[in-house]
């Protein structure tokens, strides 16, 4: 479980090709959390865990094949820098939402509106995921925990808006028109929609 507060950017200093997928290395050097093998790691939003300790700052994940397919961890090239967040302890503080670090989906970004008074992004989300995300809900994008500031069904898009601190510690400030972006949407919202589904009664 994590919370979408992001502690870190990492850069992506290798993909390897393996025959079960993409063997992952990130240069994580400065963070100061010093994640251990056999931690679990959210890489822009995507859960990963540590294979194995290849030192000086070189986090390496193991990433099969399904996930490459199902997330935009297939899109990453060396030196592009990526969201990292830890695991939340059942001690610490809950600062952004409840964020499990699975995929639901992926975004494209389809405007981007960036001005003194307004960083603002539109993006259009899979048809089955617009259904949970709601106006003033929570959203993680690229594994950053997001208050939705608009949500057009008709379109299949949504809206949020970026305050200068969440540019200036994630990625989403590099993001451009066009580019994929990992979705996640609210636990709480899927947990609602599938109940009244399937079990309310009507």
């Amino acid at each position: 479980m994590f919370t979408g507060i992001i502690q870190h950017i990492g850069t992506v200093t290798a993909l390897e090709e393996r025959p079960w997928g993409r063997r992952l290395l990130v240069d994580a050097k400065g963070w100061a959390h010093a994640p251990r093998p056999g931690d679990s790691i959210a890489i822009n939003g995507c859960c990963l865990t540590i294979a194995v300790d290849s030192g000086q700052g070189r986090l390496p994940f193991d990433v099969i094949t399904e996930t490459l397919n199902r997330t935009t961890l297939g899109d990453l090239a060396a030196g592009d820098g990526v969201n990292l967040e830890h695991a939340l302890r059942a001690d610490a503080m809950m600062d952004g939402h409840l964020v499990q670090g699975h995929i639901d989906g992926i975004g494209r970004i389809r405007a981007i509106q960036s001005d003194e008074a307004d960083h603002r992004l539109r993006i259009a989300a899979p048809a089955e995921l617009m259904e949970y995300i709601t106006p003033k809900g929570s959203i993680s994008i690229n594994g950053v925990s997001l208050t939705v500031a608009g949500v057009h069904p008709a379109e299949a898009t949504f809206e949020v808006a970026l305050i200068p601190t969440t540019l200036d510690l994630t990625n989403l400030d590099a993001l451009c028109v066009d580019d994929r972006v990992n979705l996640e949407s609210d636990i709480v919202a899927r947990t609602v929609v599938h109940w009244v589904r399937h079990y309310a009664v009507r």
